[in-house]
This record gives structure tokens, sequence and C-alpha cells, in this order.
């Protein structure tokens, strides 16, 4: 089955630590830019709702990820490698502050890749 977002080993050690730190009643909402700016925040569950606007595209280290509706119009050709670069880090998302912040690369999906979510029915 393809994976419409998975993490790289840094990302998984950041989001293990972030377990450790916070329990495990994390979630990861995609941000869509302007004030909370373009990345992958990560939260404690009920610090943002979850509503019928957003699509779950799996999960990461274990942890919920979505997407709102319309952000993923134009990413749904796309799987989304969620990764980790030294920085600051955003100040909305749980690893602020840890001098690492959690970003998003992403490839096209082949065209087997998408035929095979298209028939699962996951686009």
């Amino acid at each position: 089955m393809v994976e419409r977002v998975i993490a790289t080993p840094a990302a998984a050690d950041l989001i293990d630590f972030l377990k450790a730190q916070y329990g495990t009643n994390l979630l990861f909402l995609q941000s869509g830019g302007c004030c909370d700016n373009s990345s992958p925040n990560c939260y404690l569950q009920g610090e943002v709702t979850i509503g019928p606007y957003e699509i779950h595209l799996g999960d990461i280290g274990g942890v919920p990820f979505y997407m709102t509706a319309a952000q993923y119009e134009y990413w749904k050709h796309t799987q989304l490698i969620i990764d980790v670069m030294d920085g600051r880090g955003d100040t909305f998302s749980l690893e602020g502050g840890t001098g690492k912040a959690f970003l998003t690369r992403s490839r096209l999906f082949t065209d087997a890749e998408w035929a095979a979510l298209q028939t699962a029915g996951l686009v």
C-alpha cells in the first residue's frame, strides 16, 4: 500500500522525543500558510479542532497527520515526506524551542502508485 505521508528517521526521532515529553496524544496538521507558516505543526490533541474539512493522510510515528481538504486538492498527487531541520522551529508547534523544526518535502506519486491509490479509493 502506498502511504500518503511518511517520516524520515530524523522526524521519527523528534516525534519520539515529543511523545516522551508530552505523551502519546499528539497530532499533526499541515498548516496552510499565513501566521502559522506552511509547515507540519505538531499539537496536543484538543489544542486544534479537527473537523469535516480536514483529511487524515495517515500516521507518522503513530501520530495522525491531517491536512485541510482545500490544501489536499493541491497536494493529492504527492507523497508528503516529513523531515527535520536545524532551526528555531515554529512557536505553534510542540518542537518549538528544541533547536529543530519539522518541514515538509514532497515527491509526485508514480503512475502506478497513483493508480493504486485510486483503486483503493484514497484520492
